[in-house]
């Protein structure tokens, strides 16, 4: 979708990614019809009338009348009714797409606005790497009860969230130092990993004496083969890759796998601490573990409820243990 602004009125060309057919072409809206783009978001994320009734604190007569509207104005249709509520179609998440950046956008902008007045109440979103939610959440539900006006969403995921767009306040990422020219990028924190394998597995199988010893035995390794991640990186060097028959893309397969006895693999330290039938086959070298980053978008980054939860952080870190 491609919109463009002028003399107030919104141009929109909707088109279909794969064959390139263009459902719409503006000029469709002008700036005054927001309020049917952003009634139809809601309806898009909430999936019902009621739902995007509710968010918006109107009847849901307006919301149907504004949906009806929009579609009109389009001359395409950009929902699915059916019996349990509304489906975007192509175009409509295409549409939707924008005005999700719009409203985040929005939101971006009046907390920049707020700035340093702004308190510690309303919304913190918080992502970080599988792996390290033992250590991070103690810390954050601390910060939230010193704030109890405050509504926390930890977000634990393989994939990276937008804070460009919102999708999160504060990353906490690890391996190479992010790039973005507008992030805030701040070193954090290291995550020591080491080889374990289970108990179950020592008992069938031994325990290598070193790296001489690898060929002998079995290792739960990445599915991605260009993994960049230190210990994936050491892995691919080290061991045969015959011998790394079983393969995850996300840590807590790779965990899964480790408890099961299916191999030797990489886990955080303090992570593999909770599982007592777990055995540490090699200790931890500085060349495994990943440096840990704080990540804040530039536009949110000085405001008091971030530097807030930033400096709260740092100080609960700094009693983590350490390998």
């Amino acid at each position: 979708m491609r919109l463009c602004r002028h003399a107030q009125q919104l141009f929109v060309t909707v088109r279909d990614d794969k064959d390139g057919r263009v459902f719409a072409r503006g000029p469709a809206m002008t700036i005054d019809n927001w309020d049917e783009i952003r009634t139809a978001y809601q309806v898009a994320r909430l999936g019902t009338v009621s739902g995007a009734a509710e968010a918006l604190g109107v009847h849901h007569a307006t919301v149907i009348r504004h949906v009806d509207m929009l579609e009109g104005r389009l001359g395409v249709k950009l929902f699915q009714r059916h019996a349990r509520g509304y489906t975007a179609t192509d175009a409509g998440r295409e549409l939707l797409d924008v005005a999700q950046l719009a409203s985040d956008r929005f939101e971006q902008l009046a907390a920049r606005i707020k700035g340093r007045s702004e308190t510690v109440t309303g919304e913190l979103i918080v992502t970080a790497i599988s792996g390290i939610p033992d250590l991070l959440v103690p810390s954050i539900a601390a910060f939230q009860a010193a704030h109890p006006g405050l509504t926390v969403r930890f977000l634990s995921d393989m994939r990276l969230f937008r804070l460009s767009s919102g999708e999160a306040h504060v990353a906490i990422r690890a391996g190479a130092r992010p790039d973005d020219a507008d992030y805030v990028v701040q070193r954090f924190s290291q995550l020591p990993l080491t080889l374990y394998a289970a108990r179950s597995y020592a008992e069938r199988h031994g325990l290598p004496a070193g790296e001489e010893d690898f060929g002998g035995h079995h290792f739960i390794g990445s599915e991605d083969a260009n993994a960049r991640a230190p210990a994936h990186v050491w892995m691919r060097a080290h061991v045969p890759d015959s011998r790394i028959g079983f393969r995850t893309s996300e840590p807590a397969a790779t965990v899964a796998a480790i408890e099961a006895g299916a191999g030797i693999g990489f886990m955080p330290v303090c992570q593999a601490r909770r599982y007592a039938h777990l055995v540490e086959v090699m200790p931890p070298r500085p060349d495994w573990s990943s440096p840990l980053w704080l990540v804040t978008h530039v536009d949110l980054h000085r405001t008091l409820k971030i530097q807030a939860f930033l400096t709260h952080l740092k100080a609960t870190a700094e009693s983590w243990p350490q390998a």
